[in-house]
């Protein structure tokens, strides 16, 4: 049975407080409350961590212990405890649209990779989840207060500016000191509204009046606080010369379109979505695939590539509701190259599912998230 033990950072009523001074004070005390314990917050604990490591060294349980928080415990900079050979680390991104929709799980991505892909349109029909507007799941992103809470945009807005005022005056400085957090504002917008774009450290310095040190250091911090993500390029070159810079996408949808002070969502907050589940079912498989995009010197650029050990299966991302033959040439391309992917998908925001040729199957992005 798990007990849940109330964050030692809180401070809402007179019992955090008290769990909390106990976690600095006594932490050997504050594990007896229970034989499993879920603790929130962990790293304003530092000192806990060695009590708990104590006690699994001890008492060799598995899953004794369930230890969350909301930044990276790995890199704290008063965290000298990482369990190391004793955790198992899983990053939490926010609520995919099947976990919002209570199945608790990401996407469809292992079904299709088990599933020959003459049968991908059966396996899409047997497990569909409900249509929605993907642009009203882009705003209100994956955190779980504004994607279950809170029903209007302004509600949202409002608790995306608190987020993200505690991330930087509370989280970022725990990392490294911040000299100016309206640099680092700016930013995170320019970042933001380039969503889906290869990344550009030089034209982010020139923009910003930011020297290029700073932008690469911000631009770190941003990564390993799991706002920022770059996509990195497919490597492995068959046949043409492979751009290799990574792409730009953000952790939530709903707080990418806030910084960015966008009301209306675009086609690349799509991809992003797409990111975001995938990356999410990656973080808990088995083989713990790739998620990478591929781009050529000549143009040719595939939105997304997951790549496991014996198999690679490129994905392409639409935002209209029709979709025709040109819209799969890049991936006509990559398959070409790549002549051992046995199939693609070309995912839209229609309702029909349809081969366009013999391995390019388009489907409704609806149907496989």
């Amino acid at each position: 049975m798990f007990v849940a033990v109330i964050s030692p950072a809180s401070l809402h009523n007179q019992n955090d407080v008290l769990v909390r001074d106990q976690a600095r004070r006594d932490p050997e005390l504050l594990l007896d409350r229970g034989e499993s314990l879920v603790i929130d917050e962990i790293q304003h604990a530092p000192d806990l961590l060695l009590a708990i490591k104590r006690r699994v060294d001890e008492k060799r349980i598995r899953g004794q212990y369930v230890l969350t928080g909301s930044s990276n415990l790995l890199i704290q900079r008063d965290v000298s405890e990482s369990l190391a050979g004793r955790a198992g680390y899983v990053p939490l991104l926010p609520l995919t649209r099947r976990e919002q929709l209570g199945q608790g799980r990401a996407g469809l991505w292992t079904e299709l990779f088990e599933t020959p892909p003459s049968n991908w349109p059966r396996l899409l029909e047997a497990h569909e989840a409900p249509m929605e507007a993907w642009q009203l799941l882009a705003a209100r992103g994956g955190y779980p207060t504004p994607a279950h809470e809170l029903e209007r945009q302004e509600q949202r807005a409002q608790w995306f500016s608190g987020y993200t005022a505690t991330y930087l005056e509370r989280d970022l400085r725990q990392l490294s000191a911040i000299e100016n957090l309206a640099d680092m504002r700016r930013l995170m917008a320019a970042l933001c509204l380039r969503l889906g774009g290869l990344m550009n450290q030089a034209e982010l310095s020139r923009d910003l009046g930011l020297p290029s040190s700073t932008v690469q250091r911000f631009l770190n911090l941003l990564e390993v606080s799991y706002q920022l993500v770059r996509l990195p390029g497919y490597s492995v070159n068959r046949t043409r010369r492979l751009i290799k810079a990574p792409k730009i996408y953000w952790s939530d949808t709903g707080l990418a379109m806030h910084l960015g002070a966008e009301s209306s969502p675009r086609e690349a907050h799509l991809e992003n979505l797409l990111l975001t589940d995938l990356m999410a079912w990656a973080g808990t498989a088995p083989h713990r695939p790739n998620v990478l995009h591929w781009r050529t010197a000549g143009g040719a650029e595939v939105d997304f590539v997951i790549e496991l050990p014996d198999r690679l299966l490129p994905i392409e991302v639409k935002a209209s509701r029709r979709v025709t033959s040109g819209d799969a040439r890049h991936l006509r391309t990559f398959l070409a190259d790549y002549p051992d992917s046995p199939g693609a998908l070309l995912l839209y925001d229609g309702d029909d599912v349809f081969w366009l040729d013999k391995r390019i199957l388009v489907a409704p992005w609806h149907r496989v998230m």
